[in-house]
């Protein structure tokens, strides 16, 4: 596998992730339900972040690129797969790196693909969604891509959130895992929200726009406004807030 997908075409790549995604959720069984319509223009993908099962999630509906901590290369098995399907990582506490990965996202979305970010920076338990940084959602502005938030949330089959998923506070990796393959009847839900073109003046804009719309989704108060920080430190798996990440623009 890792030595025919970068030898595919992009097309190829893509189908080839979302079938994997969707594999991988099946074998943990967590069963997938689309709440809405997939999207079909690529862009920019903005999404509230409970668990490093998110990417699973959202490559079996919209196969991206996404940015990563660079510590999941070490992970097993996913670190290994992230590794080889199109991750963006970074160095967290490296501007210079934050500054490459910004100008990488940008191509990704000039070229007319997908790419994801969590711009939390951190997990939550998935009740609500914390204040969103706005720096990695700058590479949409700068291309004109679409933004499109997604809404994640796991629950049982009748609706009720679940919090095995949740990649929170102290717990591991290995704990994470353990908890989602014991539990029955996991759903993970991709709520896909429509469009918002990237038109807004300012990245704080249209974070706020983006973090309100997710909100509302989940049935969450959205706090007012981003913070006054403005680093977008995205990840698959953080449990902890991530350093700053500066952009070429900020």
């Amino acid at each position: 596998m890792s030595a025919a997908y970068p030898a595919v075409g992009q097309s190829c790549r893509l189908a080839l992730k979302k079938r994997w995604s969707r594999q991988l959720l099946s074998i943990l069984g967590v069963h997938l339900e689309l709440c809405g319509d997939a999207p079909v223009r690529p862009g920019l993908i903005v999404a509230n972040h409970v668990s490093w099962l998110d990417v699973f999630a959202i490559n079996a509906v919209a196969p991206a690129a996404f940015v990563c901590k660079d510590e999941v290369r070490a992970w097993p098995l996913i670190g290994w797969l992230c590794a080889r399907t199109d991750t963006i990582f970074i160095t967290r506490g490296n501007r210079g790196a934050a500054r490459r990965t910004a100008e990488t996202l940008r191509a990704v979305l000039d070229s007319g693909e997908w790419a994801v970010v969590f711009p939390e920076g951190t997990t939550s338990e998935g009740h609500g969604v914390l204040n969103f940084f706005p720096a990695l959602l700058q590479p949409a502005l700068d291309v004109g891509a679409p933004v499109q938030p997604f809404a994640l949330r796991y629950t049982d089959a009748s609706g009720t959130l679940r919090l095995e998923p949740a990649y929170v506070g102290e717990t591991s990796f290995w704990e994470c895992l353990r908890a989602i393959v014991r539990a029955r009847g996991l759903v993970a839900q991709v709520h896909p929200l429509g469009e918002t073109e990237a038109d807004a003046s300012h990245r704080r804009e249209l974070a706020l726009l983006a973090q309100t719309r997710i909100a509302s989704r989940l049935g969450a108060a959205s706090p007012s406004a981003p913070e006054a920080p403005d680093p977008a430190p995205p990840s698959p798996d953080a449990q902890e807030t991530q350093p700053e990440l500066a952009t070429s623009s900020a």
